[in-house]
């Protein structure tokens, strides 16, 4: 264990005021979806996938999948790379996008903290491969990017670091095409 000492109360307070600027700033629709990828290990001050902590999970999952049901946007927790990035989804998300359910069960040692604790907080929790989402929240520099759509724009918070992990948050906006000459929304 690290000599940092673990406020879970603090873990969870920051998370919650970072997840909700990524909400204010990517303005996701009902049923878009969030990726969550994440190292329980680099929040405590250790070397990723050497010490994962469920409780700091805990204190992490479950105020996001909580505003994230408040605002009906997805969750999608990443799995650390024992099982290749693969990604933890609820079943309805799923069948909404035609993915491709495979046969894992992640558990602390082979998935992550992050990706145990999404499957006992999931409605209905399945594993999936691949997913091209509209936002994301990366918490010790585990590389989300491989489940964004479009463009990445960087999101910016005053919250730095999720307890000793590095903290950095993506929205995505259509890609802009066409040319000097084409016009383009400002929405983005």
């Amino acid at each position: 264990m690290s000599e940092h000492m673990i406020n879970l109360d603090q873990i969870g307070r920051d998370t919650k005021r970072a997840f909700s600027e990524l909400l204010a700033a990517a303005k996701l629709k009902p049923h878009e979806a969030v990726v969550i990828g994440g190292s329980t290990s680099e929040v405590i001050g250790e070397k990723i996938g050497s010490s994962t902590n469920i409780d700091v999970a805990r204190a992490i999952i479950s105020p996001i999948v909580s505003i994230a049901k408040e605002h009906d946007i997805y969750v999608v927790i990443q799995c650390c790379e024992h099982i290749n990035r693969a990604l933890v989804v609820e079943e309805e998300y799923a069948a909404k996008h035609g993915l491709e359910v495979v046969n894992v069960i992640p558990v602390e040692n082979a998935g992550g903290g992050f990706a145990a604790v999404a499957m006992e907080l999931f409605d209905n929790p399945v594993v999936v491969e691949n997913v091209a989402v509209q936002a994301g929240m990366d918490i010790g520099d585990v590389f989300i990017g491989m489940h964004l759509k479009g463009v990445g724009v960087v999101v910016r918070s005053d919250v730095k670091k999720i307890g000793e992990a590095n903290l950095s948050m993506i929205r995505t906006r259509p890609k802009l095409i066409g040319g000097a000459r084409a016009k383009h929304s400002k929405d983005y």
